[in-house]
């Protein structure tokens, strides 16, 4: 069973899902849980976009649960909400981030971000770079969106706020761009550059073909390079999260999953139906604007905010 206390950053979580937690947290206190309540369970998981075959199992497997060992009435609600929780966690843990695989991580780590127009790439990137700054790390970006000046203003604010260096050209091709960066974090002893790139949908095939230029090139500037793939996609699209990823995915191989605005969804289960498709790690979740509100998924705390 999940424990709903001591889970890092769930009180600020809880906040960012409330739209998405509405539909659930009401049911978790029916005095009488019978099949009409079951249904309206599962209503709730479609509502939040967590598909529909996929919310027939989860109460398919939480009406098995509750058959084999029933809630303690002295529970109430909070031991529905923890079984459905805890079923919820056991799924998501299949698209939790990897834990690190080596002590001595490449020098420095390069992480090249893509997305669509709008997904919140370049203010996701700006965040991160605060996060790895806080951490002890230090950073370099490349502003590989080349098509969109703004885009590089906002990077060149980002890099100013959080007092890291940015690499940019004022007319150049994103792949030069993204080996100045991985050569210019090396000399400078980075330990993380972040790639950022012009958004796009998948359907536009030479502009997907620049991508995987930029992910040639920049395996020209360091061998290994780029040590990650992250995909930005907007909570808010939901099942068309699924499209984005699979098609990003057969393009360039992702590594990691950013899902951004879920506070203003009520599409957070759309998690639910990330992981039961190819999983594919969900690093990180943007559940506010603060600079703080982009956090490292927790399947427990995500689950538990869910349904409390």
């Amino acid at each position: 069973m999940i424990g709903f206390l001591n889970i890092p950053g769930l009180s600020r979580l809880k906040s960012g899902l409330t739209k998405t937690r509405d539909q659930l947290s009401r049911l978790m206190g029916r005095p009488v849980v019978d099949e009409d309540w079951f249904e309206e369970v599962e209503s709730a998981l479609i509502m939040a976009d967590a598909g529909a075959q996929n919310s027939a199992q989860i109460v398919a497997e939480l009406r098995a649960s509750l058959k084999q060992q029933p809630v303690d009435q002295q529970a109430g609600p909070d031991g529905l909400r923890q079984r459905l929780a805890s079923l919820l966690a056991d799924r998501l843990r299949g698209v939790a981030p990897p834990l690190p695989v080596s002590d001595q991580p490449p020098s420095p780590r390069v992480i090249m971000v893509v997305g669509v127009n709008g997904a919140g790439k370049t203010t996701s990137i700006g965040k991160l770079a605060h996060q790895f700054k806080a951490e002890g790390q230090k950073v370099v970006l490349a502003a590989g969106d080349t098509f969109r000046a703004a885009a590089r203003e906002q990077l060149m604010t980002w890099g100013e706020r959080n007092r890291v260096d940015v690499i940019s050209q004022t007319e150049g091709d994103p792949a030069a761009v993204a080996f100045d960066a991985v050569k210019a974090g090396q000399s400078r002893g980075a330990d993380v550059v972040i790639v950022d790139t012009a958004g796009r949908l998948p359907t536009q095939l030479h502009l997907m073909e620049e991508l995987k230029k930029v992910k040639r090139v920049v395996a020209k500037a360091m061998t290994d390079a780029p040590h990650e793939i992250w995909l930005v996609v907007d909570g808010g699209t939901g099942q068309n999260a699924l499209v984005q990823a699979k098609a990003f995915d057969e393009a360039l191989g992702l590594t990691g999953l950013v899902v951004t605005k879920l506070d203003g969804t009520a599409k957070g289960g759309v998690l639910l139906a990330l992981a039961a498709q190819k999983p594919i790690a969900v690093q990180y979740i943007g559940v506010g604007e603060g600079i703080e509100d982009l956090q490292v998924f927790n399947p427990n705390a995500f689950a538990s905010a869910l349904v409390d």
